[in-house]
Formats: structure tokens, sequence, C-alpha cells
């Protein structure tokens, strides 16, 4: 079984979105608290981003936040976190973020979600890393992704076993144990590529 001490969670900054998604936030936020497995995140206060950091944070977990110079208004920088990094652009906020975490998380969100998760893919098939990555399937939100994820497959786009880099799971209970499920050394055949 994996050893998790950091994981980095990625998720939408918006705040106009389905009360299930913040809810899906502050759960997932509380559990990495209980299971002393330090966040790591953008840095910000506004959306899911601030849910997860507020509620692991408030229960007792540390946190890590890392922000871009140029977004700490938009997003509005967190002062409630154990360490604030501010950055001075998204590739070094990006690559702190994979070097201070053991996992990933990807709860729902928008572009910078999935330009966050789709990196973090990205290296993994490159061998850069060999950390796991779970997606938080709240509601469904996942599932035309998926579609086209296999699509990509199916058209010959995307080897069949990136496909297998990262789990699915539909509950941030469920977060934990698929982490820690994953081999200690996961290494893509790249000889496929």
């Amino acid at each position: 079984m994996m050893k998790i001490n950091s994981v980095c969670v990625y998720c939408g900054a918006s705040t106009e979105v389905d009360p299930a998604f913040k809810d899906g936030a502050a759960r997932l936020g509380k559990i990495l608290a209980k299971e002393k497995a330090r966040l790591v995140y953008g840095g910000g206060r506004v959306g899911l981003m601030g849910i997860v950091a507020s509620a692991a944070f408030t229960n007792g977990g540390e946190v890590t936040g890392i922000i871009p110079e140029h977004i700490q208004d938009k997003e509005i920088r967190n002062t409630d976190v154990t360490e604030l990094f501010v950055v001075d652009s998204m590739h070094t906020r990006k690559r702190m973020m994979v070097e201070k975490s053991d996992a990933f998380v990807v709860l729902p969100g928008g572009f910078g979600t999935l330009d966050e998760t789709f990196e973090i893919l990205t290296w993994k098939y490159l061998g850069l890393h060999d950390k796991p990555v779970v997606f938080v399937n709240t509601r469904n939100f996942y599932a035309p992704l998926m579609g086209m994820i296999d699509h990509m497959v199916e058209s010959g786009f995307t080897p069949f076993w990136q496909r297998n880099m990262f789990q699915i799971v539909d509950t941030p209970e469920e977060v934990m144990p698929v982490l820690r499920a994953q081999s200690e050394h996961i290494r893509p055949d790249i000889k496929h590529l």
C-alpha cells in the first residue's frame, strides 16, 4: 500500500456551482485533515478551491497554497493556510504543486482544472512522475470527459493503456483508499508511444 502524505487537489474557483460540488469539496478537505494528508492546492479563497482548503484547515489539517502573483487578487489569496507561496508564474505554481504532492485528486472545475489535470497526465505518460491520479465524479460531472477520452482511444490518438493512468470514484470518501491501493511504483509502458 502506498503512503500518501500530501495530496494535490485540482478544482474550480467558481462560486456559482451546484451545492453538491461544494459539499464534495468540503468533505474531501475534512477527509484529508482526518487522514493527516497535507492538502496542496492553488492558494485561492474562492470556489471549490477555497472550500476544500477551509475544510482541511479548520479540521486541523495542514494546507499548502501556491498562487501566482498575477492572479492573487482574482482568486483572493488565502491566508488561512499552514504555508502560502506566492510565485512568479502559472508554470512555477504547477511545478511546485507536483513536487510537493504524493498524489493528485481532480474535483469538478473548468479550463484551469483541465489544464492542470491534462498536464499532470501528460507528464505521467512521459515518465516524469509515477504518482496516482483520481477523478471525483460528483453528480457524473466527468462522464462526458471520460467519453471523450474513450473516443480518443478508439480513434487511435491515445494508446489504450493511458486510460489506466487514473482512477474514477463517485465520492470523496473513496479517494484515500483508491490512492493508497495503487502500487508504490506506477510506471506506464511507454514502449507503446
